[in-house]
């Protein structure tokens, strides 16, 4: 697929998303979050860069450790960097600013920052490696990069959700998402991308819906099929709904859902 496109759905793909975002996985991504902050070693007055910052979940938890320090984040989508530059400004916060970018060609000079983090964002880039090697330029030397991505497809229970839009729509929302989960893959990118004295690891974690409604709302409006699911009409909607709770069944707790899931985190040095 033309990557130009790709990165036009993401886009607004997360534009529609980003009302439900943070209240349908704030909790569920805190493991592979926990992970990418102990492996960071974040420290005051550092300056960082959160790419594909989304709300800004790991930006603001990243300026409690920084200090005096200051943080940008930068998203591909309008309406996520809005959101997250409205929580700042009602905060009074002014160590922090947001701003619509594109992680594979950032607008920000060589050498000007010490961290870089990026949890969960670099599986809907088209080419992951130039994102790479972009956080590579912009960091100093001796500075980190720590990149956080889902594992592999077997390891992650919600994984047929994909397929399931597809037959409906082509969506071509991520087509290598798993990709960087596989073992060894990440890492090879960021050493492609420059980096050196890599630490990895992947964890287990349990994706906890209370309830079929609130699986079905990460899945279709807070996640990353949300542009597909919205042009679906109400029969298709429901097909969907049906196929996606037969594929979670296994995971069926009570009224709710516990789904398994893995992630990856790699740290790597400029």
């Amino acid at each position: 697929m033309e990557p130009a496109f790709q990165r036009r759905i993401q886009r607004y793909g997360w534009d529609k998303a980003s009302p439900y975002y943070q209240a349908f996985w704030q909790e569920q991504l805190k493991p592979a979050q926990d992970l990418l902050f102990e492996m960071a070693e974040l420290r005051p007055g550092e300056t960082v860069l959160d790419i594909a910052c989304g709300t800004g979940l790991v930006s603001f938890r990243a300026l409690k450790e920084i200090a005096d320090g200051t943080l940008l984040g930068t998203d591909i989508s309008d309406k996520m960097v809005g959101l997250a530059s409205a929580v700042a400004a009602k905060n009074g916060e002014t160590r922090v600013r947001f701003e619509r970018m594109d992680a594979e060609e950032l607008t920000l000079d060589d050498g000007s920052f010490d961290v870089t983090l990026c949890a969960l964002g670099l599986m809907y880039m088209p080419a992951p490696l130039k994102a790479l090697e972009e956080m590579y330029r912009v960091l100093k030397p001796g500075g980190r990069a720590i990149a956080a991505v889902w594992g592999q497809r077997q390891h992650c229970g919600w994984a047929g959700l994909f397929e399931i839009v597809d037959r409906h729509v082509t969506s071509e929302v991520c087509p290598m998402f798993f990709n960087l989960g596989n073992p060894g893959v990440l890492e090879l990118n960021l050493k492609a991308a420059g980096f050196s004295n890599l630490t990895a690891r992947r964890i287990r974690s349990n994706l906890f819906y209370k309830d079929a409604n609130e699986a079905l709302g990460a899945a279709f409006v807070g996640g990353p099929v949300a542009l597909a699911y919205n042009k679906f009409d109400d029969s298709t909607k429901e097909q969907v709904h049906s196929d996606y709770l037969a594929c979670l069944v296994p995971y069926k707790k009570g009224d709710g859902y516990e789904v398994p899931g893995e992630f990856v985190v790699v740290r790597g040095i400029r």
